[in-house]
């Protein structure tokens, strides 16, 4: 018996979670239930019988060979089971090991049967934790040297860091005198993302983002201010080249960019516990609208209704909008833990951003004015904060006043937590950010965000 055929895999895409055979030799595990256990009961009773009927040879003759019939069908069973679970391949492949909520997650299953005996029903069991992720199937008449496969797309309705697997592979003999189940517990992870929507409406008004001193900072981006000039080396793009100096030079010279002064954008996320509202229900999920992107998947993002799931994709979806626009933009949030992503431009920034918001969750607590304190010290003059809170006291819009005061602006944006079913409204400190000219808007339960953040109350 090979190696191979002795060994049933879950094989991955990805290399780095990929267990060796050794490794999933010893995380394996067996186990083998008796589920009806009144034939061994009548094979005991018929032994006995046998034994002790002394004068009558025709009853006794029965006795055996009933006793030799029901071991018959024990053994045969126990062998079928047996070899129903064995010589098998169970390959899952992964498509990719991050997607975003309203969209899919995409895995192949490949099931090969490698033994001599065609495999009568097996149930394949898939216990990973993402939601609605029904990757469980059973097959029937898989013949010898035969393969079978499938597709599991998954739509994705909530952020996090989820696993795949494990899996268990079972089977029964005809009679269901055995049931065997075989456990392979190699698992993977798969990050949801955040939702995002476009706000092309979105932009503060003119004045309220002030550009700062320039910043002698050297940078692969192409901006406005040139800083100087140098050899070109492999890997710069044609369009950096200095053709004036390459002419006087003789040989390629390209342009040397530094960061342009443009403020820097900071979302800072209230993940305090004691403000949000709303209680997450699957069978009761809100709806906003979906960009165009997505809408060819899906018409309607289901989103729960709650404060923190609001405040999350809003934060996701005002990051994708700077960052669209070549702003260097950071995050403050205290969740869990502290966490801070210091400011800059480009995809990879806006992957750290919606890679932090997907395990986000709203377990502070440390106040949104205390965090405002603490994190502006570090902010240079000009910057502008983008606080996304449901926070109904006066105490954090007092804050801002006084960062207002060192050159620091800010932009709010509230999540009422009255329309997520809180008794308490957005009025007192909504009140005081209009007095001081704050661009606030205002996301509701039910509302489009892109609507929401379209429009300054």
């Amino acid at each position: 018996m090979s190696t191979r055929q002795a060994t049933a895999t879950t094989r991955r895409t990805d290399p780095s979670t990929q267990a060796t055979p050794g490794e999933l030799g010893r995380r394996r595990t067996w186990r083998i239930v008796i589920q009806n256990r009144t034939i061994f009961l009548l094979w005991g009773a018929s032994l006995v019988a046998a034994l002790i009927t002394v004068k009558n040879e025709r009853m006794r003759e029965i006795f055996y060979n009933l006793t030799y019939l029901l071991a018959t069908i024990i053994v045969l069973s126990f062998l079928w089971t047996l070899v129903s679970i064995r010589w098998v391949e169970l390959e899952r492949q992964t498509r990719a090991r991050r997607s975003q909520v309203g969209k899919l997650a995409e895995e192949k299953f490949f099931f090969r049967n490698h033994s001599w005996f065609p495999k009568l029903w097996l149930e394949i069991r898939d216990h990973s934790d993402l939601p609605n992720h029904r990757a469980s199937r059973v097959l029937n008449a898989v013949g010898p040297g035969r393969w079978r496969g499938w597709t599991v797309r998954t739509t994705c309705r909530a952020r996090g860091l989820f696993r795949l697997g494990p899996l268990t592979t079972s089977t029964s003999d005809p009679f269901g005198l055995f049931h065997i189940t075989r456990y392979l517990e190699q698992t993977s992870p798969i990050v949801i993302y955040p939702a995002t929507v476009d706000l092309k409406a979105f932009s503060p008004p003119i004045g309220r983002l002030p550009g700062g001193d320039a910043v002698r900072r050297r940078t692969h981006y192409v901006t406005t201010n040139v800083a100087g000039v140098r050899d070109y080396a492999p890997g710069d793009s044609f369009s950096r080249i200095h053709w004036p100096s390459t002419a006087r030079k003789d040989r390629l010279i390209v342009k040397e960019f530094e960061l342009d002064p443009t403020a820097d954008i900071w979302i800072f996320v209230d993940m305090h516990r004691d403000v949000q509202a709303g209680q997450p229900d699957e069978e009761e999920e809100t709806t906003i609208e979906l960009p165009a992107l997505f809408q060819r998947q899906r018409r309607k993002l289901l989103l729960a209704p709650t404060t923190e799931e609001y405040g999350v994709t809003a934060a996701a979806s005002l990051a994708q909008h700077f960052i669209r626009r070549n702003r260097a933009v950071g995050l403050v949030a205290y969740g869990q833990r502290r966490e801070v992503l210091p400011a800059d431009r480009g995809e990879r920034q806006l992957t750290k951003i919606l890679e932090t918001l997907a395990v986000l969750r709203a377990e502070g607590s440390a106040p949104l004015a205390h965090i405002l304190t603490t994190e502006a010290d570090r902010l240079s003059r000009g910057t502008t904060l983008v606080i996304v809170t449901p926070a109904t006291d006066n105490t954090w819009v007092l804050v801002t006043r006084d960062l207002s005061r060192r050159g620091l602006r800010s932009i709010a944006v509230l999540v009422d937590p009255a329309s997520f079913g809180m008794g308490f409204t957005i009025d007192r400190p909504l009140t005081l950010l209009r007095a001081s000219a704050t661009p606030t808007y205002v996301v509701r339960c039910d509302e489009p965000l892109e609507a929401s953040l379209s429009i300054p109350v």
